[in-house]
């Protein structure tokens, strides 16, 4: 069973991933707007992985409290490994290899914003298991967070 730790440690991972790709990203595109929002997304997902990182060290802390989440049917375990395990969230994978096999800006804009809704399904998973006592809102505010991010892509591509 995936411990509290090991989620949060692998939602810090993809916001990692998530700033090499936005700053690799933002390397493609001439157009400063364009590079700036890049580079603004990238400093958000720093942000995320950073608030990340505060709750798992809060969980720390309290981790002779609770030290798994609460999962009879392991339905979080079942979730989450396969989720974690998947191509999107492979971890050991180099998160600039798919701007290795972008052509055009459309087709980076269509790879960020397929990243951004694969970590927003996989935050809304875990916040499901997450204790509101432990930080279930901050989970809330990243997936707004994310959602934004989308909205941002979108006018982007919309814009070109």
């Amino acid at each position: 069973m995936f411990n509290i730790d090991e989620i949060f440690e692998i939602a810090e991972q993809i916001e990692r991933n998530g700033v090499q790709f936005y700053s690799k990203a933002a390397e493609k595109f001439h157009d400063y707007s364009k590079k700036s929002i890049l580079l603004k997304l990238a400093d958000m997902e720093k942000e995320h992985e950073k608030r990340f990182h505060e709750m798992r060290l809060e969980l720390a802390k309290r981790e002779s409290q609770i030290s798994q989440f609460l999962d009879p049917q392991n339905e979080a375990r079942l979730y989450l490994h396969s989720i974690a395990n998947s191509k999107v969230f492979d971890l050991r994978a180099d998160p600039l290899e798919k701007l290795r096999k972008v052509q055009t800006v459309q087709d980076l804009l269509r790879i960020a914003i397929d990243l951004e809704k694969d970590s927003i399904i996989f935050y809304l998973g875990i916040k499901e298991f997450v204790p509101s006592e432990l930080g279930k809102d901050k989970i809330d505010l990243i997936v707004k967070e994310e959602m934004g991010h989308v909205k941002i892509l979108t006018d982007l591509m919309e814009n070109l």
